[in-house]
């Protein structure tokens, strides 16, 4: 198949099943909840409640869309736009499978760092747009959270770096084919695990949108489907978090020694495996961000920053400077 051709086809494939992911997101989202609390969960719509996450999508849709009379329209219809478009952006650089990517650039993790920090944007300008002070909270609090927690972010995948030697993705993900990095950096896959929880705004961290100071926080004046967009961009952007944890510290399609024990296989057969592993991979944390919301309490706001200045940036700093220091001594 030419080059072309196939990144066409991971291209077309990976949108549609990030957008689709967000419904199923939803669903086990529910039932995952449910069994925890011992409750049913959905049941009603389609069998086993199945068809549960078209209906809602419906019901966005014939809802009536309210603009608030002195909100900004332009900036209030713009903002639900930009969290969706940074998540589609973000998988043109992950590898699904070997060879199964859109684009493999050299600088990826920066790209990655660059177009995930954006979806900040769209937070702030829903919270100022909407002339709503529970609104503007919400995007304040949004805009301080994301930057207090990328800086150690950035160093937790910043020392991903320094062990593959390249900042390219796909070379981070071929490195991992022995060894995965959730062994040789436990701190820095600890501190992104951390990090990526507080960027998606999940419980413990989702004071932007905290019910019960904030009403819904940035997204209290939004109705219809740019509501709805919002809801879809949270989800996605949980899944895209699940792909870079699995995609840093975990291998990504690798299993560990595979050479040793795994026959030779076709190409075809190969990228199956690859594309199935990791996807694997991706619903077992997707799984964890979904049980830690149904376990952990939220913080308070101080205890989220206090966190974030004094205990993860500082940590990020010693791992990333010991681990620049070992790969000093032993090359």
């Amino acid at each position: 198949m030419e080059p072309f051709t196939l990144q066409l086809i991971v291209l077309g494939t990976s949108l549609f099943m990030l957008l689709n992911s967000a419904a199923i997101a939803v669903y086990a989202e529910r039932k995952i909840a449910a069994f925890i609390q011992n409750r049913v969960g959905p049941n009603r719509v389609g069998p086993l409640g199945l068809l549960q996450p078209i209906a809602d999508v419906l019901k966005l849709i014939l809802k009536e869309d309210v603009i608030p009379n002195k909100a900004n329209k332009f900036l209030h219809t713009l903002a639900p736009i930009i969290p969706v478009s940074t998540a589609l952006l973000t998988v043109a650089v992950i590898p699904f499978g070997e060879g199964l990517h859109v684009t493999s650039i050299n600088v990826g993790v920066l790209y990655l760092l660059a177009v995930s920090s954006l979806s900040v944007y769209g937070v702030t300008l829903a919270g100022w747009s909407s002339n709503s002070k529970y609104s503007l909270l919400g995007g304040l609090r949004a805009a301080a959270q994301m930057i207090s927690y990328e800086l150690p972010m950035g160093l937790a995948v910043a020392s991903c770096v320094l062990l593959a030697g390249s900042l390219n993705v796909v070379d981070i993900v071929e490195d991992q084919s022995m060894w995965w990095y959730v062994f040789l950096n436990p701190v820095g896959f600890i501190i992104f695990v951390i990090a990526s929880f507080a960027e998606t705004n999940r419980t413990p961290f989702d004071l932007v949108e905290a019910e019960q100071e904030l009403v819904g926080g940035f997204h209290t004046e939004y109705s219809s489907m740019k509501f709805g967009m919002f809801f879809l961009a949270e989800y996605m952007h949980v899944v895209i978090a699940s792909m870079l944890i699995s995609t840093f510290f975990f291998g990504g399609y690798n299993l560990p020694f595979a050479d040793a024990w795994l026959p030779e296989l076709n190409s075809t057969v190969k990228m199956i495996l690859d594309l199935a592993v990791f996807l694997g991979k991706t619903s077992f944390l997707l799984f964890v961000f979904i049980w830690v919301r149904w376990t952990i309490p939220r913080f308070k706001y101080n205890q989220l920053m206090h966190l974030g200045w004094h205990n993860l940036l500082p940590i990020a700093i010693i791992n990333f400077t010991v681990i620049a220091i070992i790969l000093k001594v032993l090359n």
